[in-house]
């Protein structure tokens, strides 16, 4: 028996000196981009989308069958559920192109920026559709999300995308306190606001143009939760009176993080 586990001991070396010390393969990856970018078809009458940075496709709607959705990012949607994707920081020309069958992949909305190293962007269509030119406005805003300084505020902004409005100021009215206050400053059309930090709870929001007391815009019932950061954006045909108009004025909430 000694002689037979002997056998043993000296193929299990033998086969153990064959791999040599490159027996486990190591295999490397290359680290995640720190930019990040996301995506909004926010042009009224805009057909779906896919949005590509150069030539890189950064979001696509899988349908039931496994098969890419024509249908892409509808009005009013914002890519990948509102997460950033990662970019390699860089020039790049940012597109919105058609994603149904005809005139697939032409691009409708185009705007070129350049993305800095470990910052975020959003990339808003913006406007009205123009179904003869198949062309759409667009533009781009940084992200400069920082996280509030304690869980009792909420970071906030807000980015005007109408093209038909003018510069709005975003108010927040505590509907315990009744207390209302201006989140940032008047912002231009395809502009961002600073974030600013607001107490956790929830707030009537509305948007005013300089030295009106009418609201352009009203949102009810938004809770701010301690801690997180949020781009209200106002998009829409500022004209629109109906409350149920698809293309009627709203502000979108999304958070940042």
């Amino acid at each position: 028996m000694k002689r037979y586990a002997s056998i043993a001991a000296l193929l299990c070396a033998g086969l153990l000196s064959s791999c040599g010390k490159d027996a486990i393969q190591t295999l490397e990856s290359a680290p995640l981009a720190a930019s990040r970018v996301r995506f909004f078809n926010f042009g009224v009458n805009a057909p779906g989308v896919n949005f590509y940075a150069n030539e890189t496709k950064m979001t696509a709607i899988t349908s039931g069958t496994g098969v890419e959705s024509t249908t892409g990012i509808a009005y009013g949607g914002v890519g990948a559920g509102g997460a950033y994707s990662a970019i390699d920081p860089g020039q790049y020309t940012l597109t919105g192109r058609i994603a149904a069958a005809t005139n697939k992949d032409l691009p409708i909305s185009t705007v070129t920026t350049t993305i800095a190293d470990g910052k975020y962007y959003s990339f808003y269509m913006s406007g009205f559709y123009n179904s003869t030119a198949k062309t759409v406005e667009g533009f781009v805003v940084e992200d400069p999300v920082v996280p509030p300084p304690s869980f009792a505020v909420a970071s906030v902004r807000f980015v005007h995308a109408i093209s038909n409005a003018n510069p709005m100021t975003l108010y927040a009215a505590d509907t315990v306190a009744k207390t209302e206050v201006a989140i940032g400053s008047e912002v231009g059309y395809k502009a961002a606001g600073a974030f600013t930090n607001v107490p956790a709870g929830v707030y009537q929001l509305s948007t005013r143009y300089t030295g009106s007391s009418t609201n352009a815009i009203i949102k009810s019932d938004v809770s701010f939760i301690g801690g997180k950061v949020y781009t209200l954006t106002a998009r829409g045909d500022i004209t629109v009176t109906s409350s149920t108009a698809t293309n009627r004025p709203f502000l979108d909430l999304t958070a940042n993080r």
